[in-house]
């Protein structure tokens, strides 16, 4: 076995463990929802309840949720919930990264280089930093309840990526001979990273907002809400995601220009310009103006709440559309995806 068929064994064991980490954090979240629901028919089953005759929630026991949510979100790790499936999830990630490291690492190792220069690479090394960025930020924030997003984005990448991008170990072509491969394509792939993670604290937010607004619709009446998604009721409000989101975004942001200027940098370098309306030159600008333009937006023109996450969702997703279409079907001097 060549190193290279042992870092695709090893990546198709990392995929396994992330789809048995996603199915871990998929019943975290349905056992959340029972607790919610269990929750909500004991208060009004109350007595209390029953003599005022509400059935719903009130405006303050919704605040008091919210603080709740936002409480457990900041707090250590040895003082947070003890979910079962939630902690079996977490480590499952863990364990698949192990795997994933050591399939990209073998990759590198086959190949005499970093393992970056083609769609199959890119995804191998993207998706592995995206889990280690969530990972590493649980030791700040309790975001377990992404784990079922996140874990379920890294298996439809990579496991596409590896379908439909794999091609065996070649030589690089000479623009890519430079020390600006290393230093370009990993801080592109960190920033998509961070991006990702901003992007799929946006769903939630997206998800969240709704739930607020008809929880406090039916405050207001005096009615009972109840959601198809009731885990929502456990998990911080829209603004503290929205808050969240941005902080990623801003990172990711930052990371991305300094990408933006070190590929104009070895642009200059390579084919003696430093931007030349290449596709991939154009599109990495139009990633950078979405950002841009959804930082600047949120905080001096008062775009919040849905329009904001629709932004950073708008975002992300051309951040997919450059390291996938862009790469595979548009003709230039950026086209390394690999593929005949």
């Amino acid at each position: 076995m060549s190193l290279d068929d042992l870092s695709v064994l090893l990546l198709w064991t990392a995929v396994a463990i992330y789809t048995l980490g996603f199915l871990a954090f998929t019943v975290d979240l349905a056992r959340r929802s029972d607790l919610a629901l269990q929750a909500q028919d004991a208060k009004q089953a109350a007595p209390a309840r029953i003599l005022v005759g509400a059935g719903g929630q009130t405006i303050d026991e919704i605040r008091a949720e919210e603080a709740a949510a936002k409480a457990a979100l900041e707090a250590k790790p040895s003082q947070r919930a003890r979910y079962l499936f939630a902690r079996l999830g977490t480590v499952l990630t863990g364990l698949g990264f192990l795997f994933h490291l050591g399939a990209t690492v073998t990759r590198g190792i086959a190949a005499e280089r970093v393992p970056w220069s083609n769609n199959y690479e890119f995804a191998l090394t993207g998706t592995l930093l995206v889990i280690a960025v969530f990972l590493g930020v649980l030791v700040k924030y309790d975001l377990r309840f992404l784990g079922a997003f996140v874990n379920g984005l890294i298996v439809v990448l990579l496991g596409g990526a590896a379908l439909a991008y794999y091609v065996e170990v070649v030589p690089l072509s000479d623009p890519l001979k430079s020390i600006w491969l290393v230093i370009h394509v990993f801080v592109a792939s960190l920033a998509s990273a961070f991006l990702a993670i901003a992007f799929a604290l946006s769903v939630v937010q997206l998800l969240q907002s709704r739930r607020e607004r008809l929880a406090i619709a039916a405050a207001e009446s005096g009615e009972t809400s109840r959601t198809k998604l009731p885990f929502l009721r456990t998990l911080p409000s829209a603004e503290v995601l929205e808050s969240l989101a941005y902080r990623f975004a801003i990172i990711g942001f930052v990371l991305w220009t300094f990408t933006l200027i070190a590929g104009a940098i070895w642009a200059n370098d390579a084919w003696g310009r430093y931007w030349g309306f290449d596709t991939k030159e154009v599109w990495t600008f139009v990633i950078w103006v979405l950002y841009a333009g959804y930082i600047h937006a949120r905080a001096t023109r008062g775009w919040r709440g849905t329009r904001s996450a629709w932004l950073s969702i708008v975002g992300f997703c051309a951040v997919l559309f450059n390291f996938t279409i862009v790469n595979q079907f548009f003709q230039g001097l950026h086209s390394y995806s690999g593929l005949s």
